[in-house]
């Protein structure tokens, strides 16, 4: 009977990580605010953002191409972001606390993709610049 308690209790416990509440847009802000968060899916890196002030961001898929952009809270509450190369299509994310990093959910998309902060840095990002072709 202990051993069936210990288990629900540690159930219980591992819980609020996936059922929390989504963090507000003060809450991200004070959390990525000066940052460089690496975010990575399904064991995979994916991309890097830079926080910077004024909600502004710089976004590269680790290509050192980098997207210029700004973040703001919708009216449902989730986090969307505005691009440089796509002005007229926000993409939108839901972003938790899990423990000591974020999770990120995509909320533009049925599949929902899920990424999560694999490292976070204080140092701005490397952007190389646009391509120069031929």
């Amino acid at each position: 009977m202990k051993q069936i308690l210990a288990a629900a209790l540690t159930a219980l416990t591992a819980l609020p990580a996936f059922a929390a509440e989504p963090l507000t847009a003060r809450d991200f802000e004070s959390y990525v605010d000066g940052k460089t968060l690496y975010y990575g899916l399904g064991g995979d890196s994916y991309g890097v953002e830079e926080y910077l002030p004024d909600r502004r961001v710089r976004w590269s898929f680790m290509d050192g191409e980098c997207k210029e952009g700004y973040w703001y809270e919708a009216e449902a509450g989730s986090i969307c972001f505005v691009y440089e190369d796509a002005p007229d299509a926000p993409q939108c994310w839901s972003f938790f606390q899990d423990g000591s990093k974020l999770r990120a959910v995509f909320e533009n998309d049925a599949s929902t993709t899920v990424l999560y902060e694999a490292q976070q840095d204080d140092k701005p990002m490397l952007c190389y610049g646009p391509k120069i072709g031929v």
